[in-house]
């Protein structure tokens, strides 16, 4: 079943994804072992001889065994050890169903490993670890000569009871029954949605705050770790929880594309995707190639938007995977979706003045194909019914209206969908200090992209006030995601090394730019 509101969802929150981040007895929690306990925690099951390889690898109570871990649209895999680990659905009642999570351990090359234990926390909310790993490997594989890194779906994620709601029998999402976008055909079809998750999950128990307890089970059960936690997107919302609830269990934060505790989810995208579409088409106006060819990008935004506001249709393009011709609804409401997604890195904003030119000149294909690449890979790596869950137990009921978005791209759309979607999806409890902002003394490195269009770097200042043990860096031409970028990674290495974020030396990072802006289908003019 494609969920036409949740797919607009899906597409305006991710990442707030790219962090590319089964399920039946009680878990019983295991006592924190000692520090002897501790100290002989890594260990394997049997002695096999030296030419062989360990069938099994036991840390603390858990025991793994080789695994593979697949990256959904490719077949490449990431070798990891594994195991499926039981935790109860509903944690206040004893005898609720149990869920199994998929948890992998990407093991360390030292021969005795570091006691602390990194721990990557996907984006979305709705994206897995063991999916995302491969989009942050670059920046972290380097940690794994001293560390093992703990990756652990999130309850309603990738192999922990996803809360996905696909039909087979439905046709292809963003067909001509797109245009319906009444607000009682959104409500019908999460009623739907919630009746193929019934006799699976409920979903009043998905939320970020029992996902942060599985994820204290999981440490105690591991020989009680130090974590140092690795959040992207929503995953900085996740590791800032779970900081505040086992302050003991954490070592240090690096929280790259930071969404302050104080945050209500969808509450100024519309008001950020607008600013960095200003900041990075202004990039435009200096340069001369690109103001001769496109004039005013922003301009030509906006007329196309009032002309698909008036007409929307359904356009014919290229796959540009199998090159078959596909048809998909152009409307206001999907050109905003595929501008936010656009905007996301340097390489698609580059692309933006070119695609939205052509689409206005009646060539959609550039726009729309390059769309559908990106939101084919979200579909698979997104979970819409856990999003759900995180946000309207949440966030929505902290919604407010705000009319001064109506005159731009994403318009209100954002608040209206999650309001009329939350009146049907069940809601799990939220604490009452849950918006209340992080402080602790804990060293705290924060990363932001100069034209971030989801979590721009003023959350980042938001959040790093209360650190005293922090450090903010912003840097130059980047998007949302970016630990990947320049010699970040090597940053981050010697964050988590060394724990003394005023210390770093960041100059390698003022080499970074924004991409060139694309003059034609060739790049920029050299």
């Amino acid at each position: 079943m494609a969920i036409h509101g949740r797919t607009a969802l899906r597409i305006g929150i991710v990442a707030i994804g790219l962090a590319a981040l089964g399920w039946n007895h009680f878990h019983a929690r295991t006592a924190e072992p000692s520090e002897a306990d501790e100290a002989t925690a890594i260990t394997t099951s049997t002695k096999p001889a030296a030419s062989a390889k360990p069938q099994t690898w036991q840390l603390g109570s858990v025991t793994l065994t080789p695994c593979e871990l697949g990256q959904p649209n490719s077949g490449l895999s990431t070798a990891a050890w594994c195991a499926p680990f039981e935790v109860p659905e509903n944690r206040d009642d004893p005898h609720s169903r149990t869920i199994k999570l998929k948890l992998a351990v990407i093991r360390s090359s030292a021969q005795v490993a570091s006691k602390d234990m990194l721990v990557m926390l996907a984006g979305g909310p709705g994206q897995a670890a063991t999916e995302s790993w491969p989009g942050v490997s670059n920046a972290l594989q380097p940690l794994t000569a001293h560390r093992h890194v703990l990756l652990l779906d999130q309850r309603g994620t990738g192999g922990s009871n996803p809360l996905t709601c696909k039909d087979e029998s439905a046709g292809p999402e963003g067909g001509a029954d797109a245009l319906d976008e009444r607000p009682e055909k959104e409500r019908e079809e999460t009623q739907r949605c919630l009746k193929l998750l019934a006799n699976k999950a409920d979903p009043r128990y998905y939320t970020t705050t029992v996902a942060a307890q599985d994820l204290e089970d999981v440490r105690k059960a591991l020989g009680v770790p130090t974590f140092d936690l690795v959040g992207v997107s929503y995953g900085t919302r996740m590791a800032q929880q779970y900081a505040m609830r086992y302050p003991q269990a954490v070592r240090s934060l690096v929280l790259d594309g930071v969404v302050p505790n104080e945050l209500v989810l969808g509450e100024d995208f519309a008001q950020n995707l607008d600013a960095a579409l200003k900041a990075q088409f202004a990039r435009c106006e200096t340069d001369e190639a690109c103001r001769k060819r496109f004039n005013d990008p922003y301009q030509t935004l906006y007329q196309l938007r009032d002309a698909l506001r008036a007409n929307p249709h359904v356009v014919s393009f290229r796959d540009p995977q199998n090159y078959q011709s596909v048809q998909r609804v152009l409307s206001e409401a999907s050109l905003a979706s595929v501008v936010r997604m656009f905007a996301y890195t340097p390489l698609t904003a580059a692309l933006l003045p070119l695609s939205i030119d052509a689409a206005a000149h009646g060539d959609v294909g550039p726009l729309l194909g390059q769309a559908k690449l990106l939101s084919g890979d979200l579909s698979d790596t997104m979970n819409g019914g856990m999003q759900l869950s995180v946000i309207c137990s949440e966030d929505a009921d902290l919604l407010a209206p705000r009319p001064q978005d109506a005159h731009t791209i994403l318009g209100t759309r954002m608040i209206d969908t999650l309001q009329n979607v939350c009146s049907v999806w069940p809601k799990g409890a939220r604490p009452d200090d849950f918006h209340q902002p992080l402080k602790t003394d804990k060293p705290v490195l924060l990363l932001s992209g100069e034209f971030d269009p989801v979590t721009p770097p003023r959350y980042g200042e938001e959040v790093a006030k209360n650190l005293p043990n922090s450090r903010h860096l912003v840097l130059n031409g980047q998007g949302h995601n970016v630990m990947n970028a320049g010699c970040a990674p090597q940053v981050i290495k010697h964050f988590i090394e060394d724990q003394k974020p005023g210390a770093l030396d960041v100059k390698c990072l003022d080499r970074l730019r924004a991409t060139p802006m694309f003059i034609d289908f060739n790049g920029a003019t050299p």
